[in-house]
């Protein structure tokens, strides 16, 4: 074998290798305490995502409606993407509303420099109109986003993470969240 064609198999071996391995988990990027509140009332995914971080030992509150006082003394807005009519509801919101309070809760993230992880846990039966409208609008503004990889079997959340240079972590199920949610917060 020339050197020309060991260089080559060498450069198709690690090409081959690296599509074949596990996504690794980003670095620590975020810091406590962290907000969870839920981008389409979802409250049952919410209440996951908080019980998720209580597993991985983060500092969490949880605000079902969370808004830009919410905020304070908060380091890291973890919005739980998912919307439910029923959750809307009982929250007395319609989609306008709802759309509106995270309009003004990212923005008063990004006024305070307080970092978005994103989270979809409720997977493919979560997904529908509304809340692909939701994750259209507000996954950009998030610096990672943690979903359960049923939630992405169009591709969606790929495609919105690769154009805005968002790192993606896909879980088979809510559980599997908690190891790279204890990576990517600083202890």
């Amino acid at each position: 074998m020339t050197k020309k064609h060991s260089v080559l198999f060498l450069a198709f071996f690690i090409l081959i290798a690296a599509s074949v391995l596990p996504a690794q988990t980003p670095p620590a990027v975020f810091e406590q305490p962290l907000l969870v509140t839920s981008a389409g009332q979802s409250s049952g995914d919410a209440q996951i995502a908080l019980q998720l971080t209580k597993k991985a030992s983060l500092t969490a509150t949880l605000s079902k409606a969370g808004t830009s006082k919410d905020l304070e003394n908060q380091k890291t807005l973890v919005l739980v993407l998912g919307a439910s009519m029923k959750g809307l509801g009982s929250a007395g919101l319609d989609t306008n509303k709802e759309k509106e309070r995270i309009r003004e809760l990212v923005a008063e993230a990004k006024r305070k420099a307080i970092p978005i992880l994103a989270m979809h846990l409720g997977g493919a039966q979560r997904r529908g109109e509304l809340t692909d409208e939701i994750i259209n609008e507000f996954l950009p503004a998030a610096k990672m986003a943690i979903i359960l990889r049923s939630g992405n079997q169009d591709g969606l959340f790929t495609k919105i993470c690769k154009s805005t240079d968002i790192p993606l972590v896909e879980v088979d199920k809510s559980l599997d969240a908690v190891e790279p949610l204890k990576k990517i917060f600083k202890k």
